[in-house]
């Protein structure tokens, strides 16, 4: 039979091949709906915009036979509580800074990021290619969960300061809202660190309850309003070069989930993560213009209270090599991917970025 016969016969083309296929693909599909809890309000489009956009993608990517309901910090559990969450099944996954909960163990800062740490490209790398999601996945496993990439906020801010900070004496007895391990270094310095979710910042910081608090950078940092409160603003953090958002999943439901869902779930953190990225490298130049206008004072960290920073960094990473062998294994996992990434950086981008910094003063 001829193939035009053919198609006569069967009213089958290839428009009609794929017209039948999809349903039947569709059909074998189960139905399953999860929550996803964050450690983020509302207000903070990029970060809770993030999660939602994971979701969304997966519902697309499954004619939403997979559908992924998103929580704000507080709708069912508070934001530091997401991995307690998670862990226990009270939801199925949850979208956090992984260096939230380095008080269970110091190993989960690398989820995020580790004080003078690598940038955002070097941590992707190291997380995708370099071994990075492996050890932590193994780490992670021990609580139950795994974790996927989904979100990275680029280098962030050093904080607000109600009062300058000149030299390294100034850290001392400062009451200093900021996340994670990096709390644990200034500790060494004098400051006296305190963790608070985004939400509860700036009520803390306005009350006088602490002295200063970082956060992300301009673009959020404006929506949450420190620049009313707390006028100084430093830079760099460098206990975020380059932070990792990741959505952790409870290990069972991962493991009882299809194969084609644990795959689309993963793309579509990946997706979230360019589109966070993109994301603040749009807004962040506007909103620190917006700020300045506003009467923010910009300040860089001085020299001596970077390098004393440092110091104490790589003590305390010593300390803890020491005495924690996840914490060491995966130390030394990063630290050999990003040296070596550094090395080539400054054959060509640093050189590259400088120069276009100084030519678009211009």
């Amino acid at each position: 039979m001829k193939r035009r016969d053919f198609i006569k016969v069967t009213g089958i083309g290839v428009a009609g091949a794929a017209t039948i296929a999809a349903p039947a693909i569709a059909q074998s599909m189960p139905e399953i709906k999860w929550r996803m809890t964050t450690s983020w309000p509302k207000s903070l489009d990029t970060l809770h915009g993030g999660a939602e956009m994971m979701a969304k993608v997966v519902g697309e990517a499954t004619d939403n036979k997979f559908q992924i309901q998103t929580f704000a910090a507080g709708e069912i559990v508070p934001g530091l509580q997401v991995l307690d969450a998670v862990q226990n099944g009270t939801v199925e996954m949850g979208h956090t800074a992984s260096y939230y909960y380095f008080g269970k163990d110091a190993t989960f800062t690398f989820g995020s990021s580790i004080p003078f740490g690598p940038n955002s490209r070097l941590n992707q790398a190291w997380y995708m290619l370099g071994g990075g999601k492996e050890v932590l996945n193994e780490f992670y496993k021990s609580y139950n969960v795994t974790s996927l990439l989904a979100g990275n906020t680029g280098c962030q801010m050093g904080g607000w300061f109600r009062k300058e900070i000149t030299t390294v004496d100034d850290l001392k007895g400062l009451k200093f809202r900021i996340g994670g391990f990096a709390g644990r270094v200034l500790q060494k310095l004098g400051c006296v660190p305190q963790q608070l979710a985004g939400g509860d910042i700036y009520p803390a910081l306005e009350k006088g309850t602490i002295d200063a608090a970082e956060w992300v950078g301009p673009y959020d940092d404006e929506k949450l309003g420190f620049y009313k409160v707390a006028p100084h603003y430093y830079y760099p953090g460098w206990w975020e070069g380059g932070p990792m958002l990741l959505a952790i999943v409870n290990l069972d439901k991962w493991n009882a989930l299809p194969k084609y869902y644990q795959s689309a779930l993963e793309q579509a953190g990946h997706y979230a993560n360019n589109w966070m990225m993109a994301k603040y490298d749009a807004q962040n130049p506007t909103a620190l213009r917006k700020l300045l206008a506003s009467g923010t004072k910009l300040h860089a960290f001085p020299p001596a209270v970077m390098e004393a920073s440092f110091k104490a960094a790589k003590e305390l990473h010593s300390e803890v090599s020491a005495t924690n062998a996840n914490f060491k294994r995966v130390y030394d996992s990063l630290t050999a991917f990003s040296n070596n990434g550094y090395q080539w950086f400054q054959v060509a981008e640093v050189g590259y970025d400088n120069f276009m910094a100084r030519h678009s003063q211009s």
